[in-house]
């Protein structure tokens, strides 16, 4: 009998995971009765202490998914219909409804109500639960294929339905945009040669250095994650970083972990960032910014902890790169790198490059601090930096570019990260399979996260404000933006936090760093997807590296929260 060799077993791709990741939350659609909740706007003082409103999710208003109750509606609709106060305070289409009213009451669904301005929110505003027939839980599973067009979402349309998803200021669409410019404009930079000039330049000068660039790195990228937020902008910043680390003798693993880890790992403790804290914490009714002391005090801890782990790899890898799993894949920024005097001829022209990209990230970070710049501007810059360097290689003759292969460097940058961008669209359609993130929608999402709320009541402070964490952590896998989780989650955490007796900012504090800490592992952060991409890494490889890290982290902020929990942060 011929024995298997488990050491053979080949890692699946990163498509084959998602789709797999796919089929699971599909199956799950028919497990988990759909749910949503009414929302409504709130205000709040933001981080520069000015008005700004959001809409959330009223935590004393989820119901399932029931058939409509039509005779219930039949008896009600008739006097409602003469009240004329009332349908002009509710914007009611007066002659829509009385057509509806000329109609069998057994014919009646939601959307014809729809049409005279009667919505499931306004309805159960009116009569609240009376409406449905609650003795049947509906289920809301997208069908196997099928467009909206035609038949309605099927499962198989994940891809083009993730991909086209959002708009430019966000997944998936704006960051499928912005990797393909990125791309681009990065192919013409690489092949001028200059940062390969000016990464052996940096290494010449700092002979013996080489292990103080990481934790510096470490703390100034995740300084940027706590500071603005920085998710989508390490992306660029990765085409440089990535070759400098493993010129340094680590491997991509290690730039990815200095980079967009950092990031999210400041996120996660951060006492100022616009995004997260200063939405949840105006969200959950507590002063703006404030327990910052507190805050600032982890992200320093938290930082040097994520630095000194990184670091104690990083010198295994230094000692021996064999054994990186990233080993083969790092070959292709080694040839990039291969130390010849042409590589090590730091020219005039390539002086300049570096200077118009300097020149180019200074501008990028005033523009998201001061101006509100965001992904299409984002992109815009570093079209510009790349169109800057190409001219700047045809004036200065480098590497004999001309015109026509300026253009063509951009093309293949391009094609470079499509199949990124392409895992992009593939992630944000788990969310769309799941039912969308949008408490005013059916889902089972939403259902999932009105149970955990009610799973978490009457358990120790302790252990409450653990498991807020831990939700926090698992509900990130499928929404990963900040501001987001913080709307669809905070209307829940916050009074729950009260009833479990912690206090708000410690439920503010729970959901930071679930999603700051997950950002860095799920495959469903087109962020993290990007700069995967960029660095060459397959996600399943990426994901046996994070597993122990995430682990780390989870160990780091339970004791954050108990030292919180015992001081009562406030």
């Amino acid at each position: 009998m011929t024995k298997k060799d488990l050491t053979k077993f080949k890692t699946p791709h990163t498509y084959a995971i998602i789709f797999v990741v796919v089929l699971l939350c599909w199956g799950l659609t028919f497990l988990i009765p759909a749910g949503k909740f009414s929302t409504h706007e709130v205000e709040y003082t933001d981080a520069n202490g000015e008005t700004a409103s959001r809409t959330v999710l009223q935590a004393d208003t989820f119901r399932y998914m029931h058939p409509l109750k039509t005779d219930f509606l039949a008896s009600q609709l008739p006097a409602l219909a003469q009240d004329q106060a009332k349908v002009q305070e509710l914007a009611l289409d007066q002659e829509a409804l009385g057509e509806i009213l000329k109609t069998d009451a057994k014919d009646w669904n939601q959307e014809s109500l729809d049409k005279a301005g009667l919505t499931d929110d306004v309805l159960y505003g009116l009569y609240g639960d009376k409406i449905y027939d609650q003795s049947v839980k509906l289920n809301k599973t997208a069908r196997v294929w099928g467009t909206e067009d035609f038949n309605g979402f099927g499962f198989l349309n994940y891809l083009f339905e993730g991909l086209v998803s959002g708009d430019k200021y966000g997944s998936a669409v704006g960051i499928v945009a912005l990797l393909l410019v990125v791309g681009g404009a990065f192919g013409i930079i690489m092949s001028t040669g200059a940062i390969d000039a000016g990464i052996y330049a940096v290494i010449d000068k700092t002979k013996g250095l080489e292990r103080f660039a990481l934790p510096i790195l470490f703390y100034l990228f995740s300084l940027g994650g706590a500071t603005f937020g920085m998710s989508e902008e390490v992306i660029p910043f990765s085409m440089v970083m990535v070759p400098f680390v493993i010129a340094l003798g680590y491997d991509s693993i290690v730039a990815v972990t200095v980079t967009f880890v950092a990031s999210q790992l400041g996120n996660a403790v951060s006492w100022m960032s616009p995004f997260s804290v200063a939405i949840a914490q105006g969200i959950a009714g507590i002063p703006v910014l404030s327990g910052a002391g507190f805050r600032l005090v982890c992200w320093v801890v938290v930082t040097g902890l994520g630095a000194a782990y990184t670091m104690v790899y990083a010198e295994r890898i230094r000692k021996n790169p064999e054994k990186s799993v990233m080993y083969s894949s790092d070959n292709k920024f080694r040839t990039q790198l291969q130390e010849d005097d042409a590589a090590r001829d730091f020219q005039l022209g390539h002086k300049i490059i570096l200077l118009e990209m300097l020149l180019v990230l200074i501008w990028i970070v005033w523009g998201v601090m001061k101006k509100g710049y965001y992904i299409p501007e984002i992109a815009s810059q570093f079209f510009v930096m790349g169109l800057a360097a190409g001219l700047t290689a045809v004036v200065f003759k480098l590497n004999n570019l001309g015109i026509n292969d300026i253009a063509s460097k951009f093309q293949s940058g391009a094609a470079d990260l499509a199949g990124t961008a392409v895992v992009v669209g593939m992630a944000k359609g788990i969310l769309i399979v799941l039912g969308g993130s949008d408490a005013n929608s059916f889902s089972a999402l939403n259902t999932i996260l009105y149970s955990i709320g009610n799973a978490l009541q009457g358990v120790p402070r302790t252990v409450a404000a653990i498991g807020m964490y831990a939700f926090q952590s698992c509900f990130n896998l499928v929404v990963t933006s900040n501001s987001g989780q913080a709307a669809l989650t905070m209307p829940i955490m916050a009074p729950l936090a009260d009833l479990v007796g912690v206090s708000r900012q410690i439920a503010v504090l729970a959901y930071q760093m679930g999603a700051g800490f997950m950002d860095a592992f799920t495959p469903v952060s087109a962020s993290l997807i990007g700069v995967l991409g960029v660095a060459g890494i397959d996600w399943s490889k990426w994901a046996k590296f994070q597993i122990k890290m995430q682990g780390f982290f989870f160990l780091i902020g339970c004791v954050i929260l108990i030292l919180a929990v015992a001081m009562n942060f406030q």
